[in-house]
């Protein structure tokens, strides 16, 4: 499990850091709330710790925006502000759960656990990026409140892309979709770009499947940023 921790006191980042990875979690760092913005939104992680006092946007404006986003990765505020307005803010602005500082290892370990396993017993069926989510068990993509039926194989392509780390290129995306036993062109690839494509336009996302020359197909959000899972 991956966990993103957006603190700007890197001491403290760094503590935290080694303390989930002596847990037995992959972690990522981020400084600030316009870098923990970008990283979140690329999705890959499986709970995210924000601090709220941090340069540039703040915590609360952080969460709110992974939520406008329809991304749902559990977000816990951990924070020296310990007004009860605060954590009202915090939970009102999105976040799943709130910590003052100082912070109690064994507690966050406990609270990191309980919200991973109740972020992976929902991710046995959806897979979710940036704005979009997708039913495994009924072939739907989602976005919002729109939502559009995938046939086999747009589904299987849309999902190759939105669990991607990277680029897929064409001969990749041909053999994961379609098996190395069958004869496909790669303009048969291209037609189901195309196809999900205008669905994506349909159901309004923000998402982009992007094409780079001679490399293949990613998928990121509509502003450019990359995805880092």
């Amino acid at each position: 499990m991956k966990i993103l921790v957006v603190e700007d006191e890197r001491n403290l980042n760094d503590a935290v850091c080694h303390i989930l990875e002596e847990a037995g979690y992959d972690t990522e760092s981020a400084f600030d709330g316009e870098r923990g913005l970008e990283l979140a939104l690329g999705g890959g992680y499986d709970a995210i710790m924000l601090d709220v006092m941090l340069p540039g946007m703040d915590g609360f404006e952080v969460v709110r925006k992974i939520r406008e986003a329809k991304d749902e990765v559990p977000v816990i505020i951990v924070t020296a502000k310990s007004a009860t307005a605060d954590k009202i803010e915090g939970l009102d602005h999105g976040a799943d759960d709130y910590m003052t500082k100082p912070i109690d290892t064994d507690e966050l370990l406990a609270r990191i656990r309980a919200h991973t396993r109740r972020k992976g017993e929902a991710d046995a069926q959806t897979i979710v990026f940036a704005d979009l989510s997708l039913d495994q068990v009924t072939h739907d993509l989602t976005c919002g409140s729109k939502t559009v039926h995938l046939s086999q194989k747009e589904y299987e392509v849309m999902r190759l892309l939105m669990q991607s780390s990277g680029v897929v290129s064409k001969g990749d995306l041909i053999e994961k979709v379609w098996g190395t036993g069958e004869d496909v062109s790669e303009n048969s690839a291209e037609a189901y770009i195309s196809f999900l494509r205008k669905k994506l336009a349909h159901i309004e996302s923000t998402s982009q499947i992007t094409t780079l020359r001679m490399l293949g197909y990613r998928l990121e959000p509509s502003d450019g940023r990359v995805s880092m899972r």
